[in-house]
């Protein structure tokens, strides 16, 4: 086995093949590799994301640069690149962006693998013919379409404007390069979701982050620094009401909500007296507040009780283990 993801390939009728395509399609997928990253147990994501995380690298620089979902390094001490002929290369985690959810690594030693381009998503048009990748060539990738573009919302105080949603699933997405037409990266896979497909039945799509929040961040990426100011966090995992509110489905413990007795079957109904219907909203209510540290007044409803009450908020990379330089 050169991969930890033998034996769940992609089925055979789903994989990409050269035919039709302009570009070398096995360069292409050479440069997606498998990334496995271990987490201290200590660690303040250890318990939501797990010590021992799997998932796909991207390489984008001939210099070992490796583009990842962040979710895979956040706090990661020890990262393993596996290439598609089953090299082992050790990695340093760079840094994490927790606005668009795009982490960078630095392979220690020499990949010899080529650089995928970024492209631009924004060109991309529904039904457009992409490929997902992840590490291990054509049986780990898989022919797809665009099937749509929208903004998401993600119940750990998550937000992207338009995030790309593409169909078939893949069944190991995480961190997984989505090319398009010409060969050139257009986005970075993050998550699996349900949709209702005709006829009631469900079928898997991935959300993907486009590949153009990338360039304006890059810099600071690499170096290691935050590429945004801090947003407030309180700490919350949430989802949307009945068109009502947000409703609280659990608190970060020792968080903000969780030091301010909020607690799970919360709704919240305002932020800064201002009403919210969704997610969406919610979070751009609370960012409006102004940057980390900020209090948040709150309208919340408890078992038909509704009332006020003020959560002073905290930069979450805080309370994130600091990167280990060896």
């Amino acid at each position: 086995m050169t991969s930890p993801f033998d034996g769940h390939e992609v089925e055979k009728a789903l994989r990409p093949s050269q035919q039709g395509h302009a570009f070398d399609l096995d360069a292409a997928l050479s440069s997606v590799v498998v990334l496995h990253a271990r987490v201290p147990a200590d660690a303040f994501t250890a318990q939501t994301l797990g010590e021992e995380r799997l998932g796909n690298g991207i390489v984008i620089g001939e210099a070992g640069l490796v583009l990842t979902i962040g979710y895979l390094i956040t706090e990661a001490d020890d990262v393993t690149l596996i290439t598609g002929d089953g090299r082992r290369i050790a990695a340093h985690a760079l840094g994490v962006d927790s606005v668009t959810g795009l982490g960078l690594v630095h392979a220690l030693e020499p990949l010899n693998l080529p650089a995928l381009p970024l492209g631009d998503s924004r060109h991309l048009k529904d039904q457009d013919a992409i490929i997902l990748a992840g590490g291990g060539g054509r049986a780990h990738a898989t022919a797809g379409r665009l099937v749509g573009r929208a903004p998401f919302a993600g119940y750990w105080e998550y937000l992207l404007d338009e995030a790309l949603f593409t169909a078939p699933g893949h069944p190991h997405w995480s961190g997984a390069g989505l090319i398009g037409p010409s060969g050139a990266l257009m986005g970075v896979g993050s998550l699996q979701m349900t949709q209702q497909a005709p006829g009631g039945k469900p079928s898997l799509i991935n959300m993907c982050v486009p590949i153009e929040l990338l360039p304006p961040i890059l810099d600071d990426l690499s170096r290691g620094r935050a590429a945004h100011p801090p947003r407030p966090w309180l700490g919350l995992f949430s989802q949307d009401g009945d068109g009502v509110g947000v409703v609280v489905l659990d608190v970060s413990s020792g968080g903000p909500a969780d030091r301010a007795e909020m607690r799970a079957g919360d709704v919240i109904l305002a932020v800064g007296g201002k009403t919210v219907a969704n997610l969406a909203e919610f979070y751009t209510r609370l960012w409006a507040l102004g940057p980390a540290g900020v209090m948040a007044p709150l309208r919340v409803k408890r078992e038909g009780d509704v009332f006020e009450v003020e959560v002073r908020t905290v930069d979450r990379a805080a309370r994130l283990r600091k990167r280990r330089f060896n």
